[in-house]
């Protein structure tokens, strides 16, 4: 065993052994270094991916008989680097983010002491820093911290399903033992995130019970299409269970109305005599912004352009609603510059969780014994890491002013590219409103974003302004590792003149996510699209003639 303990940290601390990982660390950490190059995504060359690649990787991958050296072990490791997407200044895709050092040392720590967040006497750093995030940020919110709770999950999905979970068991509490009731229905917008799709299937309401609500033209959910359908369920004898209230919508950062999206299910459940109706704020992608809650914009203390100041007042009005919500989560891997997967899903009353609680018997390998009174039996996981860690060393690194600073950068940088995109480029329409991601849409002559909005368009003009999109979207991506732009199939459904059916909006987006996206970058992004767009026009001209 003495040649096994050596794949091991040691147990005593000595230094020859910390040396060694240390070392082991050092050249990971020099190697792909030496493969980052400023005006490049990747990190080295990306490999030749054929039709075939995974499938010779199936065909040559086998156990070694022998172990490797650890050399040769971290070789093959850093092999599997090249070609890696590196986030800086030239990925403007995708909540994708960099890493802060602070959050990578966290999950160090978290990965070093291999903490399970089940339970506190098998991951105590896991969990007090969990219990500290979670006042931390119900404070932010302004939910109270000795109400709430909060654990770590994995992503907005896993916070979507969660929180679904919880209103059907609250709704029912014998739900657990009998099975779902097949009459609840759940209401989202139409450009909400898939998450509700995937949690009505798997926890069994079923998809034909999901109803999509209709948005308006800044991408928020239509509180009167709302309000309709719900009353339509209930004339029907349903029963409205769910609403998620998306905080920022993946493509355009639509953000619903949680306060009257409230008013309306209180007004519903007061003239039909029904239970408290379940609202989820979907802010995994917004969420972020409420650090500017308590903001003061008027001393603006900061020192933001009134530009930015605009912006941020209006995501204060919305985002200081968000402690209405029954639940909402805090994806930190998103804007928050932290690694995959760093989620905090927030529970306004922690009195819900007993709805989901095992009972003793059913965990007697974990039971309540903690040091204190933490243990997670409620959550659907029970292996957990301790993703709060890297959260907590985020949270104490930047403190509000630094997170207020990123956040307000990543607005600043847009609203340039809008500005330099619509002066450089004539055949492009902006077709979102300001935020960290700008949506735009290219048209063979002039831009007619206006006249489709107001379904002036026909449906085969629409197509095919969508394909010529669709075909730009491959032409820039060939050279991705350049600059990378984001795409999108579905922006938003527009009516056609001509059709009874609306139709998806094919769009590109520009999505500030690194610190090292600043204003100095902006005339290069500009430049690829222009150069780009002028090679295709000719190349689809030649074509056509």
């Amino acid at each position: 065993m003495k040649d096994m303990q050596k794949l091991f940290p040691s147990i005593d601390g000595n230094e020859y052994h910390r040396e060694e990982l240390i070392s082991y660390i050092k050249n990971i950490l020099t190697e792909i270094d030496e493969l980052k190059d400023p005006s490049k995504l990747t990190l080295g060359e990306m490999p030749e991916y054929t039709e075939d690649y995974y499938n010779r990787i199936t065909q040559q991958a086998k156990v070694p008989e022998m172990g490797l050296s650890m050399e040769e072990t971290v070789q093959k490791l850093l092999g599997l680097v090249k070609g890696h997407r590196y986030v800086n200044s030239n990925y403007v895709a995708n909540a994708a983010p960099l890493p802060n050092i602070a959050s990578i040392l966290g999950n160090l720590i978290m990965v070093l002491v291999n903490g399970n967040s089940l339970w506190d006497v098998e991951g105590p750093a896991a969990a007090t820093a969990e219990v500290e995030i979670t006042s931390m940020l119900s404070k932010l919110i302004g939910y109270d911290p000795n109400v709430s709770a909060g654990y770590t999950t994995w992503g907005g999905q896993g916070a979507v399903f969660q929180s679904l979970r919880l209103a059907i068991a609250r709704h029912e509490p014998q739900s657990n033992q009998k099975g779902v009731p097949n009459n609840v229905y759940c209401f989202c917008s139409e450009l909400s995130h898939y998450s509700l799709y995937k949690s009505v299937e798997a926890t069994g309401i079923g998809i034909n019970n999901m109803i999509r609500v209709k948005v308006k033209e800044d991408h928020s959910m239509d509180l009167e299409d709302l309000k309709e359908k719900m009353e339509q369920v209930i004339a029907d004898g349903g029963i409205p269970l769910y609403v998620l209230a998306t905080m920022g919508t993946t493509d355009t950062f639509g953000i619903d109305d949680i306060k009257g999206i409230k008013g309306i299910t209180e007004e519903l459940e007061q003239k039909n005599d029904l239970l408290p109706i379940y609202i989820h704020a979907d802010s995994a992608m917004g969420g972020m912004y409420t650090f500017f809650n308590d903001y003061d914009f008027e001393t603006n203390p900061m020192q933001f352009s009134g530009k930015v100041c605009d912006v941020l007042t209006n995501y204060q009005q919305k985002f200081r609603n968000i402690s209405i919500a029954d639940s909402m989560v805090f994806d930190f891997h998103k804007l928050g510059q932290t690694p995959y997967i760093t989620s905090l899903f927030l529970i306004k009353n922690k009195e819900y969780l007993k709805y989901v609680d095992l009972d003793a018997s059913e965990t007697p390998y974990v039971g309540n014994r903690g040091y204190g009174s933490y243990h997670t039996s409620y959550t659907l996981e029970c292996s957990r890491m301790g993703s709060a860690m890297a959260i907590y060393a985020s949270l104490l690194a930047f403190g509000a002013e630094g997170y207020q600073q990123l956040l307000a950068n990543y607005i600043h940088v847009n609203i340039a590219f809008r500005e330099a995109l619509i002066k450089e480029v004539p055949n492009v329409a902006i077709t979102n409103e300001i935020s960290p991601i700008t949506t735009f849409r290219f048209y063979p002559e002039a831009p007619k974003w206006n006249d489709e909005q107001n379904g002036y368009v026909q449906l085969e003009e629409m197509t095919e302004i969508n394909q010529f999109n669709d075909k730009f979207a491959e032409v820039i991506g060939i050279e991705r590792d350049i600059i990378f732009f984001g795409n999108t199939k579905k922006q938003c459904l527009i009516k056609p003149v001509n059709a009874s059916q609306r139709i998806p909006v094919y769009a590109h987006k520009f999505f500030a996510i690194s610190p090292y996206t600043t204003i100095e970058e902006i005339d290069r992004y500009v430049a690829f699209l222009k150069e780009h767009m002028a090679f295709y026009l000719k190349t689809r001209e030649q074509i056509l003639v």
